[in-house]
């Protein structure tokens, strides 16, 4: 998967335009329609990915593009609430609204039942952000698939895609690729070149999502589908 994931966005015949526009599109990211546009080829990743596509899509279409990563935007921010909400809940246990005062006036420390709750409340935050991190990529990705935005919340397809090894193996591999290709990437932006790994870097991860999606919900299906038979 990983060498099919690398060489995915060079085998297209207009890889350097692509990957230019791509680079471009990135240093742009800042302002909103072309990080829309981004977005929206991204999706086109996902969909060519998990359809066993080889070569990486084109920029053409652009206003099809913006609708995707608007969809595409939509999605992350759901699914971002699931994170944020909690973490705004939690913070508030850290932020005293009155100051109880003991004999002689001084201020009372906070009860062992408040840390406890306070420690409770990081450990699922931290839980969820997780949890989250690993689903969202599925949900990308069926979203990506069936080209509809209700897909992206289908939970039973993306639980059943995303509880596979081929799933796992692919997130895992997009995560390394991500931080390595990262890495590279912002030390190369000293002389430009750097844009353009880092847009060839989110295509590779993006690849391993759609591709791992696919791969493990298609072996899910054919078990399923094998045992009623």
């Amino acid at each position: 998967m990983l060498r099919h994931a690398l060489s995915y966005p060079l085998n297209s015949d207009d890889r350097i335009p692509t990957i230019l526009i791509g680079g471009i599109l990135s240093v742009l990211g800042v302002l909103i329609v072309p990080a829309f546009i981004l977005q929206g080829y991204f999706v086109r990743v996902l969909r060519g990915a998990a359809k066993g596509e080889a070569a990486a899509p084109s920029f053409t279409d652009w206003g099809g593009l913006i609708v995707d990563g608007v969809k595409l935007f939509v999605v992350n921010v759901a699914y971002g609430l699931v994170v944020a909400i909690p973490t705004i809940l939690v913070s508030a246990l850290f932020v005293p609204t009155s100051v109880e005062t003991g004999p002689g006036g001084a201020p009372t420390q906070p009860g062992a039942g408040f840390g406890t709750v306070a420690l409770v409340g990081v450990l699922v935050v931290l839980l969820l952000g997780l949890l989250v991190a690993y689903l969202l990529p599925a949900a990308m990705a069926n979203f990506a698939v069936e080209d509809s935005l209700g897909a992206a919340f289908d939970f039973s397809t993306i639980w059943t895609a995303a509880t596979t090894s081929e799933y796992f193996v692919g997130w895992v591999l997009a995560l390394v690729v991500g931080v390595v290709g990262g890495l590279v990437g912002s030390a190369l932006s000293l002389v430009v070149v750097g844009i353009f790994v880092l847009f060839y870097t989110q295509a590779v991860t993006y690849y391993l999502f759609g591709r791992g999606f696919a791969k493990g919900l298609s072996k899910k299906r054919r078990a399923v589908a094998e045992t009623n038979f």
